[in-house]
């Protein structure tokens, strides 16, 4: 029997420890939910779908299914969003100060200078 080719990736600890908590290989349960979430993909109405995450549908109106895929997108949209976030860089352009809390909770005035 030839063994699949694997592809190194990372994941979101959260999907990992429910692949993990569930039993069995978490990378079996991981592969198993990328297929079911592929098939319900191809299964959903696209353009439905689309409508709403273009912002000229209703999410309500969609099937279980597709709001499943909507909100996998949304989720997506918006890791993305945070994830180019520069804030320091922002209130540093700004030319203000801001305070914000250390490791340990202490308050301290950053900017400013």
């Amino acid at each position: 029997m030839t063994a699949t080719p694997t592809h190194p990736t990372r994941i979101d600890h959260d999907v990992y420890e429910a692949a993990r908590v569930e039993g069995g290989s978490a990378a079996e349960r991981i592969n198993r939910w990328a297929r079911i979430g592929r098939e319900l993909e191809a299964s959903a109405s696209g353009s439905a779908v689309a409508r709403v995450l273009a912002g000229n549908g209703s999410y309500d109106a969609l099937a279980g299914r597709e709001q499943a895929i909507v909100r996998a997108a949304w989720d997506e949209r918006i890791a993305a969003a945070v994830a180019s976030l520069d804030l320091e860089r922002e209130l540093l352009a700004a030319g203000g100060e801001w305070a914000e809390a250390d490791d340990e909770g202490n308050l301290v005035i950053r900017g400013g200078e």
